[in-house]
C-alpha cells in the first residue's frame, strides 16, 4: 500500500532516472491535460511531500498521487511495459528512461511556484527536511476524533496510512477507538518518525523487524489470526471520519485497551 515511506522511494526512482535530462515524449492520459506537451523541457527533478509526488519538468510541476493501487515504472525507451496500456495515466520519457504512471487516480499540471497551494492543507511531513515535530504533536492533540482516524488525517500528519495507523498503535497499546485526547501523542509521534524513516530505504516495509512475506505486520492484515505477542485473536473493524470514508482497523483485545 502506498504510504509516505513508498512515496519517499518512488520519488528517489524518479529523480535518479530523469533529473538534469532533456524530456523526449510527455503525455497525459487525463482528458484536463491531455493536450500538454513540455517536450524539449528539462527534468528538475521530483520529491515527495507526504503521499504526493512532485516531478519538476521546466518551470511546471506534474503532480500525482497513487492513491491504493497507482505506480510509477521506469523503464527503457522501446522496452514492452509490464502492464495494460489502459492503466497508463502519464509517460514522461528522456533519450534514457521512460517513466509510467499506471493506476494513478491524481495526475494535474501546475506551474511550479504555484505547486504549494496544492499542498498547503498538509501538515507536517516527518520524512522532509522541515519537518516539525512539535507542529505534528499540536495537530494531533487538538484532533477530538478516535485516533485512528487522527492519525489517518494528512493535515496532522503527512505520510502515515492504514497500515501505519494500525501497526504504530499496536506498538503503543493503543486501541483504534481511544479519543486522541487521551493519548501520550508526543510518544506517539516519535514513534511513528522512528518507524517510517527506518522503513523509507527499505524494499519491504517492516513493523516487526522481519521482512519476509507474512511476518512483517504485527495486526495489519492478520484479523482472526493469533497475536504475535499473546496469542489473543486479531479482531477487525472499521473506522473513518464519516460512513463514506471508512477504513479496516486491525488491533489485539489484550496488547490494546
Amino acid at each position: 500500500m502506498p504510504e509516505g515511506d513508498t512515496v519517499f522511494r518512488t520519488a528517489g526512482r524518479l529523480d535518479d532516472a530523469l533529473a538534469g535530462d532533456e524530456v523526449t515524449r510527455f503525455d497525459l492520459r487525463v482528458p484536463a491535460f491531455a493536450t500538454a506537451d513540455l517536450t524539449g523541457a528539462t527534468v528538475r527533478g521530483c520529491t515527495s511531500r507526504g503521499k504526493h509526488l512532485l516531478l519538476r519538468v521546466g518551470d511546471q510541476t506534474l503532480h500525482s498521487h497513487l492513491r491504493m493501487d497507482g505506480a510509477w515504472f521506469i523503464y527503457r525507451p522501446g522496452e514492452r511495459w509490464r502492464h495494460p496500456d489502459f492503466k497508463v495515466r502519464a509517460i514522461v520519457g528522456t533519450a534514457e528512461r521512460e517513466a509510467v504512471g499506471v493506476d494513478i487516480a491524481e495526475v494535474e499540471l501546475v506551474p511550479t511556484v504555484a505547486e504549494d497551494q496544492l499542498l498547503a492543507h498538509l501538515g507536517p511531513d516527518p520524512l522532509a527536511d522541515d519537518w516539525d515535530p512539535a507542529e505534528a504533536v499540536r495537530r494531533l492533540g487538538a484532533d477530538t476524533r478516535s485516533i485512528h482516524v487522527a492519525l489517518l488525517d494528512q493535515r496532522n500528519v503527512a505520510g502515515f496510512g492504514n497500515e501505519y495507523a494500525a501497526e504504530l498503535l499496536f506498538l503503543r497499546g493503543i486501541l483504534p477507538t481511544t479519543p486522541t485526547q487521551e493519548v501520550d501523542i508526543s510518544a506517539l509521534v516519535d514513534l511513528g518518525v522512528r518507524t517510517i524513516r527506518a522503513n523509507r530505504l527499505r524494499s519491504n516495509r517492516t513493523f516487526t523487524g522481519v521482512d519476509r512475506p507474512g511476518r512483517s505486520t504485527w495486526v495489519y492484515g492478520r484479523a482472526n489470526r493469533p497475536c504475535r505477542r499473546c496469542g489473543t485473536l486479531i479482531r477487525r473493524g472499521a473506522q473513518g471520519a464519516d460512513p463514506t470514508r471508512e477504513r479496516i482497523t486491525f488491533w489485539c483485545p489484550n496488547c490494546q485497551r
